[in-house]
C-alpha cells in the first residue's frame, strides 16, 4: 500500500473508531471515553466492522475470475448452521433500520452490526467459501459473501463511517 492509503485508511479507522463508540452507547448508560478500547480490531468497536467489511471485499476480489463464470444470481443455500444464522441475520436489517429510525437510536444499528460481523466471522470459519469443491454451493456462499458486504456497507454508512476495501 502507499503512505497516501496508508494514511487514509488510518484516518478512516480513527474516526470509525471514536464515531462508532459514540454512536454505539446505549443513551441510558454513563459514557466512558477509553480509547484503547475504540481503537481495538477485536471486540465491539468501528475498526473491528471496518475490518470485517475488508475481510469481506478480500474474499469476494480473490474470487472475481471464478465468479465470472458462475450464474448471476445463484440461489442461497442454506445447508450448515452458520449458513442459516448468517442468512438469518441479513434478513432482519431491513426490520433493525426501521426500528433505529423510529426510535432515532443508532447504538441498535451498532449491535446489529456487530452480530453481524460475529455471524459472518463464523460463517467464515465453518463454511468454505473460496476452496467449496462444489460449483453451485461456491456461488452460494459467494453471494452470501457479497449480501453480507452490502449490508455492512450500508449500515457503517448510515452510522457516517468509511467502510474501506483494504485494511
Amino acid at each position: 500500500m502507499s503512505d497516501a492509503d496508508l494514511a487514509a485508511i488510518g484516518s478512516a479507522v480513527g474516526i470509525a473508531a471514536v464515531k462508532y463508540a459514540d454512536l454505539g452507547s446505549d443513551v441510558t448508560r454513563d459514557y466512558v471515553f477509553d480509547l484503547d478500547r475504540m481503537v481495538s480490531f477485536e471486540g465491539d468497536t468501528g475498526p473491528y466492522l471496518q475490518y470485517a467489511h475488508a475481510r469481506m471485499a478480500s474474499i469476494l476480489g480473490k474470487a472475481l475470475d471464478a465468479a465470472a463464470h458462475a450464474p448471476p444470481r445463484p440461489a442461497i443455500s442454506v445447508a450448515e448452521p452458520a449458513e442459516r444464522q448468517l442468512a438469518l441475520t441479513l434478513l432482519r436489517y431491513p426490520h433493525v433500520v426501521r426500528e433505529v429510525a423510529q426510535h432515532l437510536d443508532p447504538s441498535r444499528l451498532c449491535a446489529y452490526l456487530h452480530g453481524l460481523a460475529t455471524s459472518y466471522n463464523g460463517f467464515y470459519q465453518q463454511c468454505p467459501v473460496l476452496k467449496c469443491e462444489d460449483p453451485a454451493l461456491r456461488a452460494s456462499r459467494l453471494r452470501l459473501c457479497a449480501i453480507s458486504k452490502h449490508v455492512m456497507k450500508d449500515g457503517l454508512g448510515l452510522l457516517g463511517i468509511t467502510a474501506p476495501e483494504r485494511m
